[in-house]
């Protein structure tokens, strides 16, 4: 049976009074073990009687340490110590297995090792580069500015590189987001950047998605909260495949005309897509925060990603850099760019596209002929509706297989199950297809 501590016993060892203060000293009866996992902690009211305080600051006390996932429970069933970690988690991707041994793993939609360039001749090059070494916090290389700049969707204002994709979102959400500001974002969505937003612990609001991209109705509707930001994929999404088409484009644009919403556009995939790169920089250049990660096409040990925008939105987001590293690695920077002019990289990173296609395609036309249809989208995986997602989880799991379940990707609940096909051999094609047949099946 869990301990039972009584208001009275909290409000002796309680000092400080603020909600701040009662955070941090329930925290530290938690931290030294007095408070171990599973006591029950004092109804609201009846701790806020005994201190003399309003119900509302122990409230903002409990938020506090629940967003840390410290204490669990609200309401009727009261609150109770969880753990004793005071470091945020990112729930949703450490909830992702080790499978270990002889399990086909097709739950992380990670680039093949296979179609990634070598990196000696790049990071030589990275080793000469401008202001090696310099304290300098320079926001990005000039050889790197104008390669990229050659190719970006549009004429931004200033560049800025960050430690790849998420790092980029993580930082600019820190650095523009208030206190509790909503922040709307398309459902489903990569599981990193829910866990982001929770970590924030801003109100989320979900915004319905089709295959041509965000539904500019479902978007009009979130905007009626006042969202400060809103979070998509331009190009191709990372869970479904989806492509945002030219004309969703700008019937999202006009949904944003004469608000102040920021519009972050993530585009993780990079290059390996199919899709052509778009963005609506073009019509909100000093409110689109635009970002291309390097991750899949040149390798995730560059750590490298290029955001955009105006000049005014990348010193906030620079500034609030200079808490942590300040800037990023001259010799990556210099790798990138050499990768990036690179003839042979390029016929690499064409190769590997023409690769996940056909993978992406081999599923597709093995389940077909099992009666089991689905769009294939573009990128690294494929989204599978199921009747019962645990079901199908566990069954592919005895099939020896790993994938993963399409709710973690969501605000929502789902059925459905996301397989990593840019890891998937083309020899395990039927293999995985008759286990993701038996999944789909109605559970017993």
């Amino acid at each position: 049976m869990a301990n039972t501590y009584d208001a009275q016993w909290f409000a002796d060892r309680l000092g400080d009074r603020t909600s701040r203060g009662i955070a941090l000293e329930t925290g530290a009866l938690i931290r030294s073990g007095v408070l171990p996992v599973g006591t029950k902690l004092p109804p609201v009211r009846d701790l806020a009687f005994a201190l003399g305080i309003s119900p509302a600051t122990v409230s903002i006390a409990w938020s506090d340490l629940r967003r840390h996932k410290i204490i669990g429970g609200r309401g009727r069933n009261g609150a109770w110590v969880m753990g004793n970690r005071f470091a945020p988690r990112p729930t949703r991707l450490v909830s992702v297995g080790n499978f270990g041994q002889g399990v086909l793993n097709l739950a992380i939609a990670s680039p093949d090792l296979a179609f990634l360039p070598a990196l000696e001749g790049a990071l030589a090059h990275g080793a000469k580069a401008a202001q090696l070494n310099s304290y300098e916090r320079e926001r990005i290389l000039p050889e790197l500015e104008a390669v990229v700049r050659s190719t970006w969707p549009y004429d931004p204002g200033a560049f800025l590189v960050t430690n790849g994709g998420y790092n980029a979102v993580y930082t600019l959400l820190h650095a523009l987001v208030p206190p509790g500001a909503p922040v709307a974002i398309e459902d489903p969505t990569a599981l990193r950047l829910l866990d982001i937003l929770e970590d924030l612990n801003v109100p989320i609001i979900p915004v319905a998605r089709d295959r041509s991209g965000p539904i500019p109705e479902s978007l009009a509707e979130a905007m009626k909260s006042k969202p400060v930001a809103f979070l998509f994929q331009p190009r191709v999404h990372s869970v479904d495949g989806g492509s945002v088409t030219a004309e969703r484009l700008e019937a999202l644009g006009d949904v944003f005309e004469g608000a102040g919403t920021l519009i972050i556009e993530d585009d993780g995939i990079g290059d390996i897509s199919e899709a052509k790169r778009h963005s609506l920089g073009r019509r909100f250049p000093d409110r689109v925060i635009h970002i291309l990660s390097y991750s899949k096409t040149l390798g995730p040990d560059l750590r490298m990603a290029v955001l955009s925008s105006s000049a005014s939105l990348v010193e906030q987001i620079q500034s609030y850099r200079s808490f942590s590293a300040g800037w990023t690695s001259r010799v990556l920077q210099g790798a990138v760019s050499w990768l990036l002019q690179d003839p042979e990289t390029d016929g690499i990173v064409r190769h590997a596209r023409a690769t996940y296609r056909e993978r992406r395609h081999a599923l597709a036309a093995s389940l077909q002929k099992r009666g089991i249809e689905f769009d294939t989208g573009d990128g690294l995986s494929v989204l599978i509706p199921v009747i019962s997602e645990s079901y199908a989880l566990v069954t592919l799991a005895a099939h020896g297989i790993a994938v993963h379940p399409g709710s973690k990707f969501s605000l929502k609940p789902a059925n459905t199950i996301r397989v990593a096909t840019s890891v998937m051999p083309l020899e395990e094609t039927e293999r995985v297809a008759d286990a993701i047949q038996a999944g789909c099946a109605v559970p017993r």
